[in-house]
């Protein structure tokens, strides 16, 4: 299939002035409700994938096959662009090539690519880290040279607002739009009041992953994008939990009702 239609789609949407807020997608029925229902954008997350492909718990077991044949599904459901999180590459350098070249395959429109350390390391506080500035920017430029196809956006995802502070996220997004990659500030609890006053220092437009309003999107540039939590999927889940519930306990009805003589 040709996905460059799409693709092109999406960096308008980037390059235009509205906020879009996309719709959490996780299966192909999933993205032909978010495109029927009016999305113009999937977000396919790490945690969401590991629920629907594995049932288990975002811990960073899902493979880059299993994920990218998810994202493969979803892709050719419909023609609604993916947003995929990939993680951290799945790798160092070398492995985010094959990321890259494994979803781009699959049909994705943008991937982000965060320098978390994944999965955590043992310790003795368990807390989250980063990696180096050097490791990030060597992986955005290996995800740069490994596509094909020039559309297809890369992010470099940093979470050193939620790790560290203002200033290192900035730094850090600075150094991976030198590598030609489109950065994403993590998100943090308190939406936009940490943002506030902070300098315009990128050039590119680009996703954010702060929980904020439509409202509050309009008028900042750089932020048409808005980053989607798994809410939707997860109310779906419940309103599935409870349609299954209600037919097990009207077949136990049906079992205790007295046979008609």
């Amino acid at each position: 299939m040709n996905w460059t239609e799409r693709r092109e789609h999406f960096r308008a949407i980037l390059s235009g002035n509205r906020c879009v807020h996309p719709g959490s997608v996780y299966d192909a029925i999933s993205a032909r409700i978010a495109e029927d229902l009016g999305f113009e954008v999937g977000m396919f997350s790490g945690s969401i994938g590991s629920m629907s492909v594995l049932g288990a718990p975002d811990l960073v077991v899902l493979t880059l096959t299993e994920f990218a044949a998810q994202a493969n599904r979803i892709c050719r459901a419909g023609n609604l662009a993916l947003l995929v999180d990939a993680d951290h590459g799945y790798g160092n350098a070398l492995n985010v090539r094959r990321t890259v070249e494994e979803l781009e395959t699959a049909g994705i429109c943008a991937m982000s690519i965060e320098d978390t350390v994944l999965p955590r390391p043992y310790g003795p506080n368990g807390k989250p880290s980063l990696s180096s500035v050097e490791e990030g920017v060597g992986k955005m430029k290996a995800a740069m040279s490994a596509r094909q196809d020039k559309n297809l956006v890369i992010a470099g995802r940093t979470s050193a607002l939620a790790i560290a502070n203002l200033d290192e996220a900035v730094k850090r997004a600075k150094a991976y739009e030198t590598a030609d990659a489109c950065p994403v500030l993590g998100r943090r609890a308190g939406g936009l009041r940490h943002l506030e006053g902070a300098p315009r220092w990128c050039r590119t437009p680009r996703p954010q992953e702060h929980r904020f309003s439509r409202a509050d999107a309009a008028g900042h540039p750089g932020r048409q994008l808005p980053a989607m939590d798994n809410g939707l999927s997860r109310r779906g889940l419940r309103v599935t939990r409870s349609a299954g519930r209600r037919s097990r306990d009207c077949r136990r009805l049906r079992r205790r009702r007295p046979s008609p003589r």
